[in-house]
């Protein structure tokens, strides 16, 4: 479909916006988390590493029923499986909200995030199905934006909630995120009715090499991402001595211009009909920003928050491209089970990457995390190679 469509098509922008609407009622708990971990840490007696476990939780459910929840919207479109998830998610959170122990509330919130999975394959392939290919990087990077957009609102709320209500009032604040997303899913979506031709290889995502290979890229590029963003605001706090509140505000910054690079980088995309090239030049990037972060841990806080919003807007731009290759690989009528095998990946990294750089910074030093963070974009942009040749 493409673009000049008239009448009903133009309902795509709808789709957008309930898409985002969607995604970023569950982003805010997995990016909005971080901005109370100093006040989760103390009101749970937890350590680094257990902080790190919590931060990951939401993706332990994730990582199990992304690729069902994929199938599913696939199969009965997308509005029954987004609305569906984000009601049960915000049913966990209410319960997370009354747990008094570090294995209830990890519990509850990987109830939250096997649930609310389906908020993500079922908003990516609606807007992969209204949009065409000429405009869909574009599209695509808008609704990715919806990730950083939840993070930031929450950034902002969350402090306040935990500050001057209680620690169990933010939990209750997601929750009606969530419900707000579900009722907003169900009264805007619905399915495009008309036929489409599939974008590029019909094979079924699990026998495509094209996609696994995009998935295990991916990955690597979402553990810097995840590495950054979880541990910023515990980082400015702990190690440099910033004001919980200033440092959310830094977070929140960074994800409020990591959601415009996702727009920028997405129709860049559109322009150069190329999604691959784009990305492997983020990863340079993201590589250089990150290692400045870590020569400045000590630095003059003028220079080292900067370093530090520079390498984060960085960590959050490249989703969008990563998302439309792997759906475009797969075509229209896989596209759900392929958007649920990436972010299945996607959601292993996120389980590794706070665990990981929580262990380390323990074991060694923030310099030492942040500089192997900084590594592993390479990786990524090493295995994105063969299919950069093939302008995807």
């Amino acid at each position: 479909m493409t673009s000049t469509h008239a009448g009903p098509h133009s309902y795509r922008w709808t789709i957008l916006a309930a898409g985002v609407v969607g995604q970023a009622s569950f982003s805010a708990i997995l990016l909005g988390l971080p901005s109370i971990a100093p006040q989760i840490r103390h009101g749970y007696g937890l350590t680094l590493t257990q902080v790190g476990v919590v931060l990951a939780a939401l993706n332990f459910g994730l990582l199990v029923t992304l690729l069902p929840w994929g199938i599913v919207a696939d199969r009965i479109g997308e509005r029954a499986v987004l609305a569906t998830g984000l009601a049960g998610c915000a049913a966990a959170l209410v319960a997370a909200g009354f747990t008094s122990s570090f294995g209830g509330l990890v519990a509850a919130l990987s109830v939250a995030g096997a649930l609310g999975g389906g908020t993500q394959s079922a908003s990516g392939r609606a807007v992969m199905s209204w949009f065409g290919p000429e405009e869909r990087g574009l599209a695509v990077g808008i609704r990715q934006t919806a990730v950083p957009l939840g993070g930031a609102i929450a950034s902002g709320a969350l402090p306040a909630l935990t500050t001057y209500v209680s620690l169990r009032a933010a939990f209750f604040g997601l929750a009606a995120g969530c419900a707000a997303g579900a009722g907003v899913g169900v009264a805007l979506l619905r399915s495009e009715t008309q036929p489409q031709e599939d974008d590029e290889d019909p094979s079924p995502p699990l026998r495509n090499p094209r996609i696994w290979r995009l998935c295990i890229a991916s990955t690597f590029y979402v553990v810097t991402q995840i590495s950054l963003v979880s541990f910023l605001v515990l980082f400015l706090h702990d190690a440099r001595g910033v004001s919980t509140a200033t440092a959310a505000g830094v977070l929140a910054t960074t994800q409020i211009l990591g959601g415009g690079a996702r727009i920028a980088v997405g129709r860049w995309s559109d322009r150069i009909r190329a999604r691959i090239a784009p990305l492997r030049r983020i990863a340079l990037a993201l590589t250089l920003a990150v290692t400045a972060s870590a020569v400045l841990v000590h630095a003059t806080l003028w220079l080292l928050v900067p370093a530090l919003v520079a390498a984060g807007t960085l960590g959050l731009s490249w989703n969008g491209l990563s998302f439309t290759a792997a759906a475009e690989a797969a075509g229209r009528r896989r596209s759900g089970a392929s958007i649920g095998l990436q972010q299945t990946f996607l959601s292993g990294g996120g389980i590794v990457a706070p665990i990981t750089f929580a262990a380390v910074v323990h074991a060694a030093s923030w310099r030492i995390g942040f500089a192997l963070a900084a590594a592993s974009p390479l990786v990524g942009y090493a295995l994105l190679s063969p299919l950069a040749e093939r302008r995807s």
